[in-house]
């Protein structure tokens, strides 16, 4: 591994300010998705470790309120401009324990980083209000205060932003907090901690825990009465694992969980402007995103002439190792979630789906598998009610628009969803009727911090980014101040 900065290489876990090892001893091993070679090794931490680490955010949370909104802010800020002059070995260090290619780090990287940046704003912008008092002599007054300690559960695909989206408002109200990223992909969430470090945050205020056993340090993370607030971002399953068990302490719980994204092309829509979509849209990280299309819905008028322009295009897609120049569809982070795309292929085959392009594992072997597009995907296929979470675009044909928001909408996801036509009437008809929390318009990348980002139904509670952001890390406390 060659850093340039190589105070950026961490192998431990942070707590209380302290790099440290687990109690036990025990380390795990970090493996490259594109060779399956061993990158490093990290703590493997339990209960013991994170007890520990939600008394030291505790304990550094009474210096780390009592700053004030501008000094947090400068912080904040600090931290950014160190992520971004450390761009590079970041994006690196994505692209070795994550795979997905070079350039689609460094995006991610900027995309993170921006975050920090909004909220080092939005500290100085937590307002109260004075509301006219119910008498003469009383006044009221309402301040907003941070909740406490807060503990953010992330995930592998997008290792920096995850992290980021979290942890910058939460910094920001006032909070402390610990993080437990995902089992695949610490290496450049301890790099993101250690700039943090560098920047001034107070020892303690920001903690990652590393461990194999995920579910451990989520149970304690969910039922420890001093933990105020649950941010995770992650499946549907494990999310109602974690509501219930945030439920015995009435924790603060975010959620941003599974999707089943439609993505539907009229037929008055610019169809190479649908084509550049939805690749933008399904093969962003290999397809591994939880608002990527899931179902692409086309019109039966130009159905044809879309999956072929959409095939043509996704042969070009060039597969291999993220550090490869070119490369524009890295591994797929591990074995389990490559039988999981083969068996959304298989039984759309076996159900009558015709396969255009693609459909097996890469001749790359390992954790790679080929860009795929499959025709003439009906209802009855697992691949139109699971996400896939893999490079497989798979098209659908409807007649009308009333069929198709019927079928967009027949889902228990409600994250994103995308479509294009070039009629403004129907643009407002339909996306004010898709039953999800975010709508692209005639594009097929929506995310970015100034926009709140979350879902409905099964798909999430509350939104990240945007002003909103901020608003699930704090509390409301109404003063009634009498005798004037």
């Amino acid at each position: 591994m060659v850093l340039a900065n190589k105070s950026l290489f961490k192998d431990r876990a942070l707590i209380g300010g302290e790099w440290v090892s687990a109690v036990s001893g025990v380390d795990y091993d970090i493996l490259n998705p594109a060779t399956g070679e061993r990158i490093a090794s990290v703590p493997d931490m339990g209960k013991v470790e994170a007890e520990l680490a939600i008394k030291n955010a505790k304990d550094a949370g009474k210096e780390w309120k009592r700053k004030t909104a501008k000094q947090r802010a400068n912080i904040i800020r600090r931290w950014y401009d160190l992520i971004v002059e450390n761009k590079e070995d970041l994006a690196y260090l994505i692209t070795l324990e994550q795979g997905k290619p070079l350039a689609e780090s460094r995006a991610e990287v900027d995309y993170g980083a921006a975050y920090v940046e909004w909220f080092a704003e939005e500290a100085k912008r937590i307002n109260g209000d004075v509301i006219p008092g119910p008498a003469e002599d009383r006044r009221v007054v309402v301040v907003k205060q941070p909740i406490g300690v807060v503990a953010a559960i992330t995930p592998w695909n997008f290792p920096v932003a995850m992290i980021t989206r979290k942890v910058a408002p939460a910094l920001a109200a006032g909070c402390t907090i610990v993080v437990k990223p995902a089992e695949d992909t610490p290496l450049v969430a301890l790099a993101v901690a250690e700039l943090a470090l560098q920047a001034g945050i107070t020892p303690g205020v920001f903690n990652v825990i590393t461990a194999a056993r995920g579910h451990e340090v989520g149970e304690v993370l969910t039922t420890h009465r001093d933990v105020r607030k649950v941010s995770f971002t992650g499946s549907t399953q494990v999310g109602r694992i974690l509501l219930r068990q945030s439920a015995d302490t009435i924790k603060k719980v975010s959620l941003e969980l599974g999707g089943n994204a439609p993505f539907i092309v009229f037929d008055d829509a610019d169809i190479d402007a649908a084509v550049s979509g939805a690749i933008a849209c399904k093969f962003r990280n290999g397809g591994q995103a939880c608002i990527s299309a899931n179902r692409i819905f086309v019109q039966t008028g130009i159905y044809d002439t879309f999956a072929e322009k959409l095939c043509a295009e996704v042969e070009k897609l060039k597969v291999g190792s993220g550090c490869t120049p070119g490369v524009l569809i890295g591994p797929m982070i591990n074995e389990k979630a490559v039988g999981k795309v083969q068996e959304h292929v298989s039984d759309a085959r076996k159900k009558g789906a015709r396969i255009l392009l693609g459909g097996e594992r890469h001749p790359l072997g390992g954790n790679f598998y080929a860009p795929t597009v499959i025709a003439d995907v009906t209802a009855s296929m697992v691949i139109n009610e699971e996400e896939t979470f893999g490079p497989v675009a798979p098209l659908i044909r409807f007649e009308s628009e009333a069929e198709v928001l019927e079928r967009a909408n027949d889902t228990e996801y409600g994250l994103a969803s995308y479509f294009f036509t070039r009629d403004h009437s129907k643009a407002w008809r339909v996306a004010e009727a898709l039953e999800t929390g975010m709508v692209g318009i005639n594009t097929g990348l929506i995310s970015n911090e100034m926009a709140p980002f979350g879902g409905i139904k099964q798909s999430g509670l509350g939104r990240e980014g945007s002003l909103y952001g901020i608003e699930d890390y704090l509390e409301i406390k109404y003063m009634c101040v009498g005798g004037i």
